[in-house]
């Protein structure tokens, strides 16, 4: 199979990155994102993982990938997949809008991309929360990375996280 690449974009401030999809180690999960792209969303900033930025879609794969190429320690330049469902992000510690904790959409998948290392999938409400790696930012990350602390510092409010095919 030839290489396949995803450009990740932080569509306000003008920044992007691109990533090679991990067909090899993930390839259901990588099928499933791929189909489904151009995908974009609000933009989020993570409490418990660290250095992560990530968008919310309900679910687009005719079925949940497996756990392939599991992690609890994204490094940097990981994109994972993880998939909820929506009561589980229904917490008032989350923050969400009620658009995205409905009780008739049963599987929220969250998109991440992981900027920075010292990352640790341990929620406080949930426990260990493996993702899937499916994919690996193989050039811009500096510069996403100076917009993801940014976004932190500054906040999200208006910004999109999108995901498009490279």
């Amino acid at each position: 199979m030839t290489d396949r690449f995803v450009d990740i974009s932080l569509d306000k401030r003008g920044v992007r990155c691109t990533a090679k999809l991990l067909d090899d180690l993930a390839p259901i999960t990588c099928s499933a994102v791929w189909d489904a792209l151009p995908l974009g969303g609000d933009v989020y900033h993570a409490k418990y993982a660290r250095n992560e930025i990530y968008a919310l879609f309900p679910a687009f794969a005719d079925a949940e990938p497996p756990l392939e190429n599991p992690t609890v320690t994204p490094i940097p330049g990981d994109l994972c997949y993880f998939s909820f469902a929506g009561t589980q992000l229904a917490t008032g510690s989350h923050g969400y809008s009620a658009d995205h904790v409905r009780q008739d959409r049963p599987t929220i998948v969250d998109l991440a991309l992981f900027y920075e290392r010292n990352n640790l999938l341990l929620n406080g409400d949930q426990g260990w929360v493996p993702g899937i790696v499916w994919g690996a930012v193989v050039e811009g990350l500096d510069r996403m990375a100076d917009a993801c602390q940014d976004l932190w510092r500054a906040g999200a409010v208006g910004e999109t996280l999108s995901f498009r095919r490279d």
